[in-house]
């Protein structure tokens, strides 16, 4: 089988060439869909021989689908700028590029490191995702805020983890939640969500502790806590700000990412 790997990039300089390196002799070749960055991650793309598209950024779901459709090869693996494949995959891939799966697509565990450690818990692991599937057997949509893959066919299983380096530093996590909460409190609008105080006040603190007790973020350490304490903040903006919203007619216009 051979492969095509996809990325979609947005000022991915600093991650992307771990990223790209884990790749090399697994893929055929590399297809980077990039949103016109400003730092250097065209010239890391170039370095590992990626085929570079600008595209402006439009959601994430549709600049990857674009990215398929860019594929030269009858598969695809679909990598985030800030993921690797760990050893273990990579020897696993390997092996599989000499047979032909009979499915549509293969899911992958994903394993998250954040602040210094393996996070195994607060809702962030285990986590399985089909990241390698048959060109044409699978389409990316926005479910909310998020992307999904949408795979026509079963779905088979890789043992080898996807290695997710998140955010550097909490104040790129709490950046990245507040940027989260704008887009959160827009769609809730859209939906015509009301913005009442009762859930304001209530909801966060519950976030908290569904995040770090009934997901076990305790036995994350104080990385579990930073996660629990800015799923309550995420929870506060994202309501604080449908209710401005209504109030205020505020207009809320988040950067992309």
């Amino acid at each position: 089988m051979d492969i095509s790997a996809v990325v979609i990039t947005l000022n991915e300089e600093r991650p992307l060439e771990p990223a790209l390196q884990s790749l090399e002799g697994i893929v055929s070749e590399i297809v980077v869909v990039d949103s016109f960055s400003a730092d250097d991650t065209l010239k890391v793309a170039r370095k590992f021989g990626a085929r570079v598209v600008e595209r402006a950024w439009t959601n994430a779901a549709d600049q990857k689908n674009h990215g398929n459709e860019l594929g030269a090869f009858p598969w695809i693996l679909s990598l985030d700028a800030d993921e690797r494949l760990s050893p273990a995959l990579r020897e696993e891939l390997r092996e599989l590029r000499r047979t032909e799966p009979d499915c549509a697509g293969l899911s992958v565990p994903r394993r998250t490191f954040y602040l210094g450690r393996w996070i195994r818990h607060s809702g962030w692991s285990p986590e399985a995702q089909v990241r390698l599937f048959r060109r044409g057997r699978a389409r990316w949509q926005m479910d909310g805020l998020r992307e999904r893959l949408v795979l026509d066919g079963p779905a088979g299983k890789l043992r080898g983890p996807l290695e997710h380096f998140t955010f550097a530093t909490v104040g790129e996590h709490a950046a990245r939640t507040n940027n989260a909460s704008s887009l959160a409190a827009k769609d809730l609008y859209a939906r015509r969500k009301k913005g009442r105080l009762v859930p304001l006040l209530l909801v966060p603190p519950l976030a908290f502790l569904r995040t770090y007790f009934l997901r076990l973020g305790v036995l994350d350490g104080f990385p579990g806590l930073v996660i629990a304490g800015l799923e309550a903040y995420s929870a506060f903006l994202r309501l604080a700000k449908l209710r401005s919203i209504w109030k205020k007619g505020e207009h809320i216009e988040p950067v992309p990412y």
